[in-house]
C-alpha cells in the first residue's frame, strides 16, 4: 500500500506526462485553420481546466492530516480518469 507522499509523487508524474500530451496538441491547434483552431483552442482551454481541478485535489490530499487522505483518493481518482479520458479522445479527433 503507498503511502501519502508516494501517492502524491505518482499523481504528478502523471500530471506532467499529460501536460506533454496537451502540449502537443497546443502545437498542432497552433498549425490549423482559422476555423479548426477555434475549437482546438477551446478543446484544450477545457483539458486545462480539467487538470486544474486534478490538481487541487492532489494538493488537498497532500494538506489531509492522518489517514483523511485516503478517503479523498476516490475523489481524485475519479477526476483523474475523467481528464486522462478527455486528453486521449482530444488527441484522437485533433490528430
Amino acid at each position: 500500500m503507498e503511502n501519502q507522499r508516494e501517492y502524491i509523487n505518482k499523481m504528478a508524474v502523471r500530471l506532467k506526462e499529460l501536460e506533454s500530451e496537451i502540449e502537443e496538441l497546443e502545437q498542432i491547434a497552433d498549425k490549423a485553420i482559422a476555423e479548426t483552431k477555434a475549437e482546438y483552442r477551446q478543446q484544450i482551454s477545457e483539458l486545462f481546466l480539467k487538470k486544474e481541478a486534478v490538481h487541487s485535489k492532489i494538493l488537498k490530499i497532500r494538506e489531509a492530516s492522518g489517514n483523511a487522505w485516503e478517503d479523498m483518493k476516490a475523489g481524485v481518482e475519479l477526476s483523474w480518469e475523467a481528464f486522462d479520458e478527455s486528453v486521449k479522445s482530444r488527441i484522437k479527433n485533433i490528430k
